[in-house]
């Protein structure tokens, strides 16, 4: 019987190799693996010496070779198989241990040239590994290190059942799938083009104890090649993140990093219910927890700045299941570590993402499209009433439009002084929005500025947060009833921007 190894990362390698010789296993190796085996002091072969074909192109051709894989497909229930290779002198080979070189790490350093990246892609370590999945009834397939020691023990006493060696062979076909996707996603330069194929390289983060109920499971997988984002984020404090959780910490994070000044957002279910920018951070946040103080006592918040201790201490008496940001003072995280059981999250710098998509899963496939992340210069938008805004009637529009997209449809925001102080979500029809904006707000709502996501088919809605003291208006525009829409602003002397552009989020 004879093992293959060809391994890049050697980790265990040794072990592995000491392991299966002592199961009277030949070992066969190339070149650095080799070496490492030979000084551990076990006996091996080269592939070469075993093919009678010396590597060449700088090592690209060392396994690629009739003689390695006659030994790897051949069927061993097939009389025919065994006499072909009896006939050239052939042997099996049994178990093969490879894994790749180092692609994902190579085009993750800065400056990497598409020289260095080519280099770096493995042809004859996934094809070994394919064919020993292939054929995996009579061989064995290693690609994870993880996995060295208890197949070696089950090898040992006879106990390698076939579904282990399925089981294997499924694990080995996904990595190369991983691998060549990544591959695929640096050839087309991160430009996914919708194309006809598509594969979303994932790795497991962590399991998670359940779902969004206990009945269902759930996982957490990071994409190749981001490195920021919740999914990277560092726990520095308190319990085990759940799946609502990070759904909502995520909103969070969205939310406040799409902001240029300091900025605090304060999550339920999904949605903000507080979102205010400020110099001081400690007061963005008290404006952002006075937009819904109710619906904020057990939520999520997002800061996009290092937390301060002043910001620390504004947040105590408040029960909050999530704290993400990019940083904390040392005398902050020593306040909010008092918090026992609240998750206290640092989040990394951002790093560019293999691709961009968003995904959502229907049933029997998935919706896929790119970010809602559209650079909109206010300055462009038509002013289509009698009266024009004031200078701080912009401000706020421009800060709720910017706001309204993190908010489920049909969503209606109500922003004063660059902060939310009422918002309306999810609803069936749009002026059902409006009425919950309003009665968020207030007593604040006279005076504010109003976004809605997508355009008002009917005059209800602004006529509606007219009467409720609203003197400005944000939409897309575009109704059939635009005419009507904007003479119910006119008549409440309510100023009216168009942006052309909706934000719908289902």
């Amino acid at each position: 019987m004879k093992a293959l190894l060809s391994l890049y990362d050697k980790t265990g390698a040794a072990e592995l190799a000491r392991a299966l010789h002592g199961l009277g296993m030949e070992l066969v190796s190339t070149g650095t693996t080799h070496r490492v085996l030979t000084d551990a002091g076990l006996p091996v072969q080269q592939v070469a010496d075993l093919t009678g074909f010396p590597e060449m192109l700088d090592g690209r051709v060392k396994t690629l070779h009739p003689v390695v894989h006659a030994g790897i497909l051949a069927r061993r229930d097939l009389p025919e198989h065994a006499e072909q290779l009896a006939l050239r002198g052939l042997a099996t080979i049994d178990l093969v241990a490879v894994n790749l070189y180092p692609f994902e790490a190579t085009i993750a350093r800065p400056g990497v040239t598409l020289q260095d990246a080519l280099e770096n892609i493995d042809i004859g370590g996934p094809t070994l590994l394919r064919a020993a999945a292939k054929n995996h009834p009579f061989v064995v397939v290693l690609s994870d290190p993880a996995d060295y020691g208890w197949v070696a023990e089950r090898l040992g006493s006879g106990e390698l059942s076939p579904e282990d060696r399925r089981a294997l062979a499924a694990k080995a076909f996904q990595h190369v799938a991983f691998y060549d996707t990544i591959i695929a996603g640096y050839l087309r330069g991160g430009d996914h083009g919708f194309s006809d194929e598509l594969i979303i390289p994932l790795r497991k983060a962590q399991d998670l104890r359940y779902g969004e109920n206990p009945h269902q499971r759930a996982a957490l997988y990071a994409a190749a090649g981001g490195l920021g984002g919740v999914v990277n984020a560092t726990r520095l404090h308190g319990v085990p993140l759940s799946y609502v959780n990070i759904l909502d910490a995520d909103a969070a994070w969205r939310a406040a990093q799409d902001f240029p000044e300091p900025t605090v957002s304060l999550i339920k279910h999904a949605t903000p219910c507080g979102l205010a920018s400020h110099p001081d951070l400690a007061e963005a946040y008290r404006r952002a927890h006075a937009g819904d103080p109710v619906s904020a006592y057990g939520g999520i918040v997002g800061f996009n700045r290092t937390v301060t201790e002043e910001a620390a201490r504004a947040m105590r008496g408040v029960l909050y299941d999530v704290i993400i940001a990019p940083g904390y003072e040392p005398a902050a995280l020593d306040v909010l570590r008092r918090r026992r059981n609240t998750r206290i999250l640092a989040v990394p710098e951002s790093g560019a993402a293999a691709e961009r998509l968003l995904v959502h899963s229907v049933s029997g496939g998935a919706l896929l499209q790119t970010p809602d992340d559209l650079d909109e210069d206010p300055a462009g938008w038509t002013v289509v009433t009698q009266r024009q805004p004031t200078e701080q009637e912009r401000a706020d529009l421009a800060y709720a439009w910017r706001a309204v997209k993190h908010v489920k449809s049909n969503a209606i925001v109500l922003v004063a002084d660059q902060a939310m102080v009422g918002m309306g979500a999810g609803q069936p029809n749009r002026v059902t929005s409006v009425h919950l904006a309003l009665r968020a707000a207030g007593e604040r709502a006279p005076g504010s500025v109003m976004a809605s996501d997508a355009m008002f088919p009917f005059p209800d809605g602004v006529e509606t947060a007219a009467q409720g003291g609203v003197t400005a208006v944000v939409q897309p525009g575009g109704s059939i009833r635009d005419a009507e829409v904007i003479a119910a602003a006119d008549a409440a002397g309510v100023a009216m921007l168009t942006t052309g552009v909706r934000h719908f989020q289902h």
